[in-house]
């Protein structure tokens, strides 16, 4: 794959951004870490390193669901979709992505409340069913994070190899090192302060952008101005499919199979990818359902706003002499490497546009890349090394594996990323492709938690024969449809289309099959109940802790019935919420617009675009704001600590076993400690 054009920046830019941001990142983590540990008492024991305490907030819980699914995809793959069917797209990008988060919280809840101490979803399937199906599901499971690691690796080298010149095959490997570092010492809470962080730098960017675009712009600097361009546009080149052949309408035939392939795919990448266990694992009971509302909720105008500000800036500007591929329009190649957002940047900012698109999707890509390291690393730890060579491992010895199934796992995925590169096979084409191969799962590992009769042997064989349907009819369709199995040819809409639909829903087939034959399970639950946490007493008793609150930290703060009543609520709640949610954004407010074949007026525009700008500013409080409000006492007591160079007493001791039920993640005082040992 060659530059179709000049790089707006020079290589200095793209060194100094993977690696001065990078392990800039990687030190401050590693050097929290440490603060943590002194001023707050807290322990990384395997537990903490896996599951941070399982007492996360809902703010922390949300802004980590919205970074980790703000992916390089999220902002490169809308904006593409953006440019090849106009408004619609980032609608359809952006509702056909949230829904599977939305509903994923009723399945979060329902994990902890049948398993309260698993640590990946994959120790229930094999609690429910046995080893052959637990050897499906993790396949299954690791095949989630191989290609959503592609995507983020293959995304981000693209993009700066195209802005900065930087060699693709460099940035392959220097991109996951920095991530690698700070993972490796601080685990899962260590993911969820960056992707914190990192998430509000991407919403403050994408602000900047939006903001540029529809106010401030020398060359645009209006929803007008933006208008009436997009309806030259259309002029200049029709888009086949949309009503009129305008971008600014949701009738479009060819944006409609793109949001049915987003839908289906991105059901894999979320019910099948350990890391939104992690995160449901990781959250308070609590906290678990308002963590993944506020997070779907506060995702959706990420590609919505980024999309049809960058999107559309591609469009209206690409006539320009300022647009990177002038006179000519982007090529498919481009489109589906994910340059329309970053040539966008370059055509509306110039280098400082240039320079804040290469931060902004390092970013997305880092930190999403940090959820799938402890979300691959978990499964290789827990499933494979404890359950079947030492049951009885330490939690020294869970740390040391899951250590270096990090190392060897992002090795592997760059060695994979360099492959893909030279063989011209970009983001675009996986991100259509992964539900082909993966959706499969999604049906039997939904019922799996949520239904008492899915027997042994369809949980085994549906998602297998579900895979070999989809398979072949996305090759036969691509047969058909171009008479050759070319890249191209397999990656458009219709072979995807095909493979996709075939993935989520011919398991139900073979589901019906096994229940007419064996019969309905009636499996009671109790065996996920007998999963065990890991033994950390030796980490403990090395931690230097005084012998009193090595107790509290083995101690079970939460009572058991408490946390059931908890959960038990908010699954009641999730149910209907959740359900209320998706119809409204998959069928209620799209569908009238995509029936009525409107083409938007330009006052109609306008009000879309400041309720995606307004929408927005919600999410930056949301993710940006809130997880500060609720972990003020932490901060406040870790910075005065600091300051007077003192350190809190052994005995408060803040671990994810050691806070109560109302406090989490290092918030207990030092007063309720005392009174908590005195009950």
């Amino acid at each position: 794959m060659t530059l179709t054009v000049p790089p707006a920046l020079s290589q200095g830019y793209g060194y100094g951004i993977i690696l001065g941001v990078g392990f800039a990142f990687a030190f401050f983590m590693i050097t929290l870490t440490h603060i943590l540990k002194r001023y707050n008492n807290e322990v990384v024991t395997s537990e903490m390193f896996t599951t941070a305490g399982r007492t996360m907030k809902s703010g922390l819980v949300a802004s980590a669901v919205v970074s980790s699914w703000t992916w390089a995809a999220t902002l490169l793959q809308s904006s593409g979709v953006c440019y090849r069917y106009g408004v619609s797209g980032p609608f359809w990008y952006a509702s056909g992505a949230t829904v599977q988060i939305l509903l994923f919280a009723t399945l979060a809840i329902t994990l902890k409340r049948r398993a309260p101490n698993a640590h990946t979803f994959l120790e229930a399937v094999k609690a429910r069913y046995g080893t052959a199906t637990h050897f499906v599901f993790i396949l299954y499971g690791v095949m989630t994070n191989v290609l959503v690691s592609l995507m983020l690796i293959a995304g981000g080298a693209a993009t700066i190899n195209a802005l900065t010149g930087v060699s693709a095959v460099a940035a392959i490997f220097l991109m996951p090192i920095p991530v690698v570092a700070y993972t490796f010492i601080g685990g899962l809470k260590a993911t969820f302060i960056t992707d914190y962080i990192h998430g509000l730098v991407v919403l403050i960017i994408i602000i900047m952008f939006s903001l540029t675009a529809y106010a401030t712009s020398d060359i645009l600097g209006s929803p007008s101005i933006v208008y009436d361009l997009l309806v030259k546009a259309a002029e200049a080149h029709p888009v086949a499919g949309n009503q009129g052949g305008s971008y600014l309408t949701m009738r479009s035939s060819g944006g409609v199979t793109f949001f049915i392939i987003n839908i289906v795919g991105n059901f894999g990448t979320v019910f099948l990818d350990n890391g939104y266990f992690n995160k449901a694992i990781a959250a308070h009971p609590a906290h678990a359902l308002p963590g993944y509302i506020i997070g779907g909720l506060a995702w959706l105008p990420i590609p919505l706003v980024t999309a049809t500000t960058m999107g559309l800036a591609a469009l209206a500007l690409e006539s320009s002499p300022r647009f990177p591929t002038f006179p000519s329009r982007m090529s498919e190649a481009d489109v589906s490497a994910g340059l329309a957002l970053p040539y966008a940047a370059v055509a509306l900012l110039g280098k400082g546009g240039a320079a804040a698109t290469l931060v902004m999707i390092f970013l997305a890509v880092t930190s999403s890349f940090n959820s799938e390291l402890v979300a691959t690393s978990s499964i290789f730890t827990y499933d494979i090394y404890r359950t079947y060579f030492r049951p009885n491992a330490g939690g020294r010895s869970l740390i040391w594996i899951s250590h270096m199934c990090m190392v060897v796992y992002a090795t592997i995925i760059c060695c994979i990323s360099v492959g893909l590169w030279f063989n011209g096979i970009s983001m675009g084409y996986l991100y259509l492709l992964m539900g082909v191969l993966i959706s499969a799962a999604v049906i039997p590992a939904t019922l799996t938690l949520l239904w008492d009769g899915q027997n042994k042997m369809a949980a085994l064989l549906s998602p297998i024969f579900g895979t070999a349907c989809a398979i072949t009819a996305w090759l036969v369709t691509a047969k058909k449809s171009c008479g050759a199995l070319t890249i191209e040819c397999t990656g458009s809409n219709t072979p995807m289309l095909a493979g996709n639909v075939t993935a989520l829903f011919a398991p139900l087939v073979m589901i019906s099959l096994c229940a007419v034959v064996f019969g309905f399970d009636k499996y009671n639950w109790k065996s996920m109940g007998l999963i065990r946490q890991a033994d950390d007493h030796e980490l403990i008793a090395s931690s230097g802790l005084s012998e009193e609150a090595q107790r509290e930290v083995e101690r079970r703060a939460v009572n058991q019935e408490e946390e059931e009543a908890q959960l038990s609520r908010a699954f009641k709640t999730s149910v209907t919420g959740t359900a209320i949610l998706a119809v409204s954004l998959l069928v209620l407010w799209p569908m009238p617009m995509y029936g009525s074949r409107y083409i938007f007026s330009k006052s109609f525009f306008t009000g879309w675009v400041a309720v995606g700008i307004a929408w927005i500013f919600l999410s930056l409080f949301a993710v940006g704001i809130y997880p500060l409000w609720e972990s003020r006492e932490t901060l406040i007591k870790v910075t005065t600590m600091m300051l007077r160079g003192g350190r809190l007493p052994k005995r408060q001791v803040i671990d994810g076993e050691a806070v109560k039920a109302e406090e989490t993640s290092g918030s207990a005082t030092p007063r309720d400690m005392e009174e908590e040992s005195k009950k």
